[in-house]
């Protein structure tokens, strides 16, 4: 087996491999760079299905006829579906861990890498190995598939290719429209917070977004919940997102943004069947501090988990945003402490099928996960719940703080491999 030349072959090489080929190609090329220094027999790239409980293998294979039952083409581009079933690849994806596999029937070694930039899961990289690969060869498949993470990031902005390939439900109009109003990364790990977040949206689209931006001493966070269903609700969430971005970016204070966003809805939002309000939970947390502000615009109250017991924050409510011109809005500020949990929901989460859900008791059984893995543990039993489909979106927002601000994470290919901060 070829042994990678370490460091400067993994950067220097990938990256160049990566520009000089279209964004289609990009992923391929790369891993079509380590499989032949590793005399690899086979590579794939597994990017994560937007439902959080797959991996899609994408390929390019030419056409040959008659298609898969299971498989998804588009022209030569292949997606096939592999459901989560406890097994090595997710394992490696959840826990973060590079799974190198013993050949059972198949006389060659199996290595999963996960592919992650600041905890976001993006997918694994499958290498198939002739012989056991040596601690050196796992090594360069896990800062390999680091980088390929961020070709994957830079590349998607060029093309649909991986977006399609993460879908395996056609989307609706409504949805792709709140699609795009969601953050690029659900997951963000910084040295004194992780932050994750997650959509579970309904059978006809509740308008429900999440986001969140990073200033050098401070941390915007928002979840908002607009009124109705279908495209006249996504339409509501557009407005409200993009007030809440624009005047966010323009420096405004938490109040200001409230006020302006309820000011745009009413001014613009009346196109939309008569109703165009939402309501919102708006959080500006000093990461200097670990002071975090919070606006009420009548959403339903967050949670804190905080030495061992989880308690709903019944914060000041105001008026949701777009009912009436003039209203005032107020803050409150909820001091944090190291270890932490706060939890912020929509009323998906908590209504109708969901309501049997003990959430409080559930945020508090999975306060050892990883926040991107509570999420979902907690989108899992609430889509359960439903019966597997929901008559309105469920999200949620959930940060932990650590504390000690500027204090650097300790990571490993892209994720945070300290202690537990709890």
């Amino acid at each position: 087996m070829e042994q990678p030349a370490g460091p400067d072959w993994s950067l220097r090489r990938l990256l160049d491999a990566a520009e000089d080929a279209s964004p289609v190609q990009a992923v391929e090329a790369v891993t079509r760079d380590l499989g032949r220094a590793l005399g690899a027999t086979s590579v794939s790239f597994l990017i994560a299905d937007l439902s959080g409980r797959a991996l899609v293998r994408l390929t390019h294979v030419a056409s040959q006829g008659a298609q898969e039952s299971d498989v998804r083409r588009d022209d030569e581009e292949r997606a096939t579906v592999l459901p989560f079933d406890g097994g090595p690849a997710e394992q490696a994806l959840r826990a973060q861990q590079v799974q190198v596999l013993r050949p059972d029937l198949e006389p060659s070694w199996t290595v999963l890498a996960p592919i992650t930039e600041r905890g976001e899961a993006l997918g694994l990289l499958e290498l198939s190995l002739p012989a056991e690969p040596s601690p050196a060869v796992v090594d360069e498949v896990r800062r390999t598939a680091h980088v390929l993470g961020y070709v994957v990031i830079a590349s998607r902005r060029h093309t649909d290719l991986y977006e399609w390939g993460q879908r395996s439900t056609p989307f609706s109009l409504s949805a792709e429209i709140q699609r795009r109003l969601l953050p690029a990364a659900y997951t963000c790990e910084a040295g004194s917070f992780t932050l994750a977040s997650w959509l579970e949206p309904a059978e006809t689209i509740g308008g429900d977004t999440f986001d969140y931006s990073l200033g050098r001493d401070h941390l915007h966070l928002s979840v908002t919940d607009a009124v109705g269903h279908g495209v006249d609700s996504s339409l509501t969430a557009t407005l409200c997102v993009g007030s809440l971005r624009n005047t966010r970016r323009l420096g405004a204070t938490l109040l200001e943004q409230a006020a302006t966003t309820n000011e745009a809805l009413l001014d613009h939002g009346y196109g939309f069947g008569g109703e165009s309000f939402a309501t919102a939970l708006l959080g500006r947390l000093d990461l200097r501090t670990g002071e975090l502000d919070f606006v009420n615009a009548g959403h339903t109250a967050p949670y804190l988990a905080r030495d061992g017991q989880v308690t709903a924050l019944e914060l000041p409510a105001d008026l949701p945003l777009g009912l009436y011109a003039g209203t005032t809005y107020s803050s409150t500020t909820v001091p944090l402490n190291p270890g932490d949990r706060i939890v912020i929901v929509t009323d998906g989460m908590l209504e109708r099928t969901a309501a049997s859900l003990d959430l409080e008791a559930h945020v508090r059984q999975t306060r050892e996960l990883h926040p991107r893995e509570s999420a979902r543990v907690l989108a899992d039993l609430v889509l359960e719940a439903g019966g597997g489909v929901l008559a309105d979106d469920a999200a949620l927002l959930m940060l932990d703080w650590h504390g000690d601000h500027g204090s650097p994470r300790q990571t490993v290919a892209g994720a945070d491999t300290g202690p537990p901060r709890s």
